[in-house]
C-alpha cells in the first residue's frame, strides 16, 4: 500500500491550522517559522521522503480529486516497489483544497510546516494553485507541480521558478476548442465561465481564437461558485441568438447551470471544456439530453508506449481508466518530483527545483512510467535522463510550462468518447 496520510479531515487539528496561519501572517508570510525549520531538519533524518498533494476532495472539483490521487498513488507505488527515493520510502500527505483559495493556502502551509513535505503536487484549480504559489511555496522554497492548472496567468507568475505544471496552458486549449467548434460548423456561441483564473483565461483565449476563425461570440458572462440560481446569467446570454452555450466550469455548479438552461428553455445544445469532462455530468443531466455535446481537454497521444504502460498499470490497480483528465498528469508530476529529488541527492527545495528540468528535458536516457529502477541506475552512473510521461513529452520551458496535445471528446450513448487527439493549429 502507498504511504498516504489524509489529515484534512482531522478536525481536532483545526486549531493548530488557525494558529499557524496567524503566526505566518504576523511574520509577513515571507520567513520560515520555527516549525518550518524543524520540519526541514526533520525531513533529512526521517525514514520517509514526504510529498504533499493539494487535491479537491470536496468542492466543485471533487469529481477529479480521487482519480488524481489514484494517479499519484500509482507513481508512489511504482517508486517504492523499486527501492524508493534516496533509499527511503516515498510518502504522500494529502490536503483538501475544498476547491477554494483560502483552504488551499491553509492546507499548503500545514503540509509544509507540520507535515514537513519537501515538494507539492497540485493544486488542480488555477484559482487555488496561483495563491498557493505566490504566498506559500515560492516563499518557502518548496517546488510545486500542478497537474491540472491551465490558466495563462501562470506563465508569467512571480513564483521564483518554484511553480511548474504538467498540462499545457489554456492559451492552447482555447485555440483547440475554437478549431473543433468551427469544424462542427458552429458560427454563433454564447459563453458562461467560472469567475476565476481558469475560467477567465480560457474564455478569453477561446473568444479570440473563435472570432479569428470567423465565428461570433454573442455574449460572455462570468458566474460565481455555489449560487442557487444562474437564471439571470443564462437569460442574458439567451438574448444573443447563439446556436449553443459554451460552459467553462466544474461539475458541481456546471450541473446546476445545465439544468436551469434546459428547464427555462434558454439553451439545449452545449460545448464543454476539460472541467466538465466527467461522467457525473451525464448522470445528472441525462444521456439523451447531452447526446452529441462535445468539448476539449488536454490529452496525451494514446498510442505511445508510455501511455499504454500507464493505462495497463491503472487497470491492474483500480480497474477501468475513467474518462477524466489529469490522472496521467498527476502520475507524471509525482514521478518528476521524485526523479528531481533523486538527481539532487537531497531534499533541499532549491536543489529539487534546479534538477527538474534536468530530469524532464532532452537530451538524456529516455525513461517513462515503470522505469524507476532504470532511471536511478542511470543517475547513479552520472547519465542525464529524459522523462517522457504518460501524458506525453514534458519539456519545461523557462516558465515551467509544457506543450501538449488535446482530445476532441463527445458524449455518445451516455459515454464520453474520444474522437481524436490532436495538436491545435497555430
Amino acid at each position: 500500500m502507498v504511504a498516504t496520510h489524509s489529515w484534512h479531515y482531522r478536525w481536532r487539528q483545526f486549531g493548530a491550522t488557525v494558529a499557524m496561519t496567524v503566526l505566518v501572517a504576523a511574520c509577513g508570510g515571507t520567513q520560515q517559522t520555527t516549525e518550518d525549520t524543524e520540519a526541514t531538519t526533520e525531513s533529512a533524518s526521517r525514514e520517509t521522503v514526504d510529498l504533499g498533494a493539494l487535491l479537491p476532495m470536496t468542492g466543485d472539483l471533487q469529481a477529479f480529486g480521487e482519480t488524481s490521487l489514484n494517479g499519484i498513488n500509482m507513481a508512489v507505488d511504482d517508486i517504492n516497489a523499486d527501492g524508493g527515493v534516496l533509499g527511503k520510502t516515498l510518502a504522500v500527505n494529502v490536503g483538501d483544497t475544498q476547491t477554494a483559495a483560502q483552504p488551499s493556502i491553509d492546507a499548503a502551509q500545514k503540509l509544509i510546516s507540520l507535515e514537513g513535505v519537501v515538494a507539492i503536487i497540485g493544486a488542480l484549480s488555477s484559482g487555488n494553485t496561483i495563491p498557493v504559489a505566490e504566498s506559500i511555496t515560492s516563499k518557502n522554497t518548496i517546488p510545486q507541480i500542478s497537474s491540472a492548472s491551465t490558466s495563462p496567468v501562470i506563465t508569467g507568475l512571480n513564483d521564483n521558478d518554484f511553480l511548474f505544471r504538467t498540462v499545457p496552458s489554456d492559451a492552447f486549449q482555447g485555440v483547440a476548442l475554437a478549431q473543433i467548434a468551427r469544424e462542427q460548423e458552429l458560427e454563433q456561441l454564447a459563453v458562461i465561465y467560472i469567475n476565476n483564473d481558469y475560467g477567465q483565461g480560457l474564455a478569453e483565449s477561446f473568444k479570440a481564437a473563435f472570432e479569428a476563425q470567423g465565428g461570433t461570440i454573442t455574449g460572455m458572462v462570468p458566474y460565481e461558485q455555489a449560487q442557487a440560481s444562474y437564471r439571470g446569467e443564462l437569460q442574458q446570454l439567451a438574448q444573443g441568438d447563439a446556436t449553443a452555450l459554451t460552459l467553462i466550469g466544474y461539475p458541481e455548479n456546471g450541473i446546476t447551470i445545465l439544468k436551469q438552461a434546459l428547464e427555462e428553455g434558454f439553451f439545449d445544445s452545449f460545448v464543454f471544456t476539460d472541467g466538465m469532462k466527467a461522467p457525473e455530468v451525464i448522470d445528472a443531466i441525462g444521456a439523451e439530453t447531452l447526446e452529441g455535446a462535445f468539448g476539449t481537454a488536454p490529452q496525451a497521444l494514446t498510442d505511445s508506449d508510455a501511455y499504454q504502460t500507464f493505462v495497463s498499470a491503472y487497470e491492474a490497480a483500480y480497474g477501468e481508466l475513467p474518462p477524466k483528465p489529469y490522472i496521467d498528469t498527476a502520475y507524471d508530476a509525482t514521478m518528476l518530483l521524485a526523479l528531481a529529488i533523486q538527481k539532487a541527492g537531497n531534499t533541499d527545495g532549491a536543489a529539487i527545483r534546479d534538477a527538474l528540468r534536468e530530469v524532464a528535458n532532452a537530451p538524456g536516457t529516455k525513461v517513462g512510467p515503470g522505469d524507476w529502477a532504470v532511471a536511478v541506475d542511470a543517475l547513479a552512473d552520472g547519465e542525464d535522463i529524459d522523462y517522457e510521461g504518460a501524458s506525453g513529452a514534458l519539456e519545461f520551458d523557462d516558465n515551467g510550462d509544457v506543450g501538449g496535445t488535446f482530445a476532441h471528446w463527445v458524449i455518445q450513448d451516455g459515454e464520453i468518447v474520444t474522437v481524436e487527439v490532436f495538436e491545435p493549429k497555430s
